[in-house]
């Protein structure tokens, strides 16, 4: 019987060996990139759905990268977080900049007609592409 023996170059396995110890890091900048065209798309589209954009851009974030829970997945948020204007009764510390965020996604139930910013700024293929070549940096070396 016929066999057939293959030996890699040590460089690849070098390569191999390096990419396996820092998957993470890679994996995390990887997300963080695609949560950054999320991030610049959501500010284009805020423009759109508000007359002022002040209050919300300051409360526009992007989390760190994190291994989720289960240890399955890592992950970065974009999102809204913090307070604005002025105190009230209901509101101490101001309104929640995330309430004003959802309302005008959503629509209100006083009215409010929803004008969707959010949802309509995540575009697979400009992700994808955001996090391939991220990951081409890695691979090539460049």
């Amino acid at each position: 019987m016929a066999s057939f023996k293959e030996l890699l170059p040590n460089e690849i396995i070098k390569e191999f060996e390096r990419l396996e110890k820092n998957h993470i890091n890679i994996f995390g900048e990887m997300t963080r990139a695609g949560a950054e065209v999320v991030y610049q798309n959501v500010k284009k589209n805020m423009k759109k759905s508000f007359k002022s954009i002040k209050s919300l851009e300051k409360g526009l974030f992007i989390s760190k990268s994190q291994i989720t829970k289960d240890k399955d997945s890592i992950q970065t948020w974009v999102g809204f977080d913090g307070y604005d204007g002025k105190p009230t009764k209901k509101y101490p510390k101001g309104a929640p900049i995330p309430l004003k965020a959802q309302a005008r996604e959503y629509g209100t139930s006083s009215g409010e007609a929803k004008k969707p910013f959010f949802r309509t700024s995540f575009k697979k293929s400009e992700i994808e592409e955001a996090m391939l070549k991220k990951q081409d940096e890695y691979i090539k070396g460049d």
